[in-house]
């Protein structure tokens, strides 16, 4: 019989309150398909939402089309984002918080309006016009030491894991973003002044706007459209991060002040 999404998302949520490392699910436990994956991960959010908050937004995993065949799926993932884990920057966050943290460097979108989809698909231009105000963003997950080269077999406990977000530190908002070339906007990472990459929102599966026109998409599918108000993450300019302790980490995003978050024992 196949694992209902409560206990799927029971299992997880004790994984984390033990800060247990990642492992296969039990049997009994692991979702059947995609669809089950979200299910579980619905009530993986719920229950999160009793100490975390309630939804506050979106979140986009795997927009790279080589991190999808390495965990053996041939498409992005959406998560949520939770209130209380939402803040503005400078932040700080530490490393004894999380089984093991992560940090990704992304461009955030402010929607002012709903995004329904009453024919189920988003253009550019449609998820462009529910734009209220763009912000660099950090987003903070917990990978629980997976083993990236062994995911493909357990890609769906991603999926119900919430994608692993554990939120998400906004930087300066601009609601005058059609003045950019959101495409073309360069972001640039320091750590302790080390350059450590960069990339352009092109990355994001082609085009920012794209990727929030993706993310409209599976939400709705879902029974899920997005909100006036909900803030999304819309992936990675740079290749994921592990921090240390006593470090410090700046995003500078083309057009924006940088954003800088410091690492905690």
């Amino acid at each position: 019989m196949p694992a209902s999404p409560a206990k799927t998302a029971r299992w997880l949520i004790a994984q984390h309150a033990e800060r247990l490392p990642f492992r296969a699910f039990p049997p009994g436990t692991a979702p059947a398909d995609l669809a089950a994956a979200y299910a579980a991960q619905a009530a993986f959010v719920g229950l999160k939402a009793r100490e975390c908050g309630s939804p506050v937004g979106w979140k986009i995993a795997l927009s790279n089309p080589v991190m999808q065949r390495l965990v053996g799926l041939d498409a992005p993932i959406a998560g949520r984002l939770l209130s209380r884990q939402v803040v503005g920057g400078p932040a700080r966050t530490r490393v004894s918080a999380y089984g093991r943290l992560l940090i990704e460097f992304e461009i955030a979108v402010e929607l002012g309006a709903d995004l329904p989809l009453p024919e189920g698909t988003c253009s550019r231009e449609q998820a462009g016009a529910a734009v209220a105000a763009v912000r660099p963003a950090f987003e903070l997950a917990d990978d629980r030491h997976a083993d990236y080269a062994a995911l493909g077999p357990h890609a769906l406990q991603m999926v119900a894991d919430n994608a692993w977000n554990e939120g998400a530190v906004l930087g300066q908002r601009r609601d005058d973003w059609r003045a950019l070339d959101l495409a073309g906007l360069a972001g640039r990472v320091w750590c302790d002044e080390a350059p450590m990459g960069s990339g352009h929102g092109r990355d994001l599966m082609g085009h920012p706007l794209d990727a929030l026109a993706w993310l409209a998409m599976s939400a709705a599918a879902r029974g899920q459209p997005l909100r006036q108000g909900d803030v999304a993450i819309l992936g990675s300019l740079v290749t994921s991060k592990f921090p240390e302790a006593g470090q410090v980490w700046r995003y500078e995003l083309d057009g924006f002040e940088p954003l800088t978050l410091s690492i905690d024992p």
